[in-house]
């Protein structure tokens, strides 16, 4: 089974069932996360920075929304924020690229160039209203016509003064679904699940989403 069509039949009955209740809905973000740690460098309660690459200074709202659900990931591991004392500096990257849903007729969309897919780079946080709700809204299960997306997240951290890399950790999720600001947050979780001795090789972690209609 492909896990295309694993996540097609998770999410079609629950967005059949969000239809029907009209207030609330919740479904299963499912991460293939790959972890490199250094045994016993990170200690609990270290303390860390974020560190941006030039790419990232560019355009410093968009990292500051990536490095706020990151924030909120590392401090549920364990890990605190000091900007003036840190042991550690955390660089953060995400990754969303948008391609053909694997439900669309090939004949339908090919055209002279065929619908290809477009991401949105590697080492910052970047969201577009497409389809749907967007970006910003909710969880939109997007019909056989619409695109198929892939995330990646990840969070590099390294050792202040040194600058010996002491963990790594990557997050991919692919789907129909288009809410990145509520589906990355997720992801970032799955990203640190194990923190600081994660599991070897690459594991699938699944973290419940819920959300409420107003």
């Amino acid at each position: 089974m492909t896990r295309a069509f694993s996540a097609f039949r998770t999410f079609l009955p629950l967005a059949v069932v969000a239809s029907l209740s009209g207030c609330a809905t919740s479904w299963v973000v499912d991460s293939d996360v790959k972890s490199f740690a250094s045994p016993g460098a990170v200690a609990p309660g270290a303390t860390y920075r974020f560190d941006r690459l030039p790419s990232q200074q560019a355009d410093g709202a968009r990292q500051e929304s990536l490095e706020a659900m990151a924030g909120a990931a590392l401090d549920q591991a364990g890990l605190r924020r000091d900007d003036t004392k840190p042991q550690y500096t955390a660089q953060i990257g995400a990754r969303v690229t948008a391609g053909l849903s694997p439900w669309a007729d090939p004949w339908l969309y090919s055209g002279p160039w065929g619908y290809g897919g477009y991401g949105y780079g590697g080492y910052g946080y970047y969201g577009r209203r497409f389809y749907g709700g967007g970006w910003y809204g909710g969880p939109v299960f997007a019909p056989p016509a619409n695109p198929w997306y892939e995330r990646e997240v990840s969070i590099v951290l390294r050792e202040v003064g040194s600058n010996r890399v002491v963990y790594e950790t990557r997050a991919r999720n692919d789907g129909p679904y288009n809410s990145s600001a509520a589906i990355l947050p997720v992801m970032f979780q799955a990203a640190l699940q194990g923190f600081p001795n994660p599991p070897q090789g690459e594991r699938r972690v699944n973290i419940e989403l819920s959300t409420a209609k107003k």
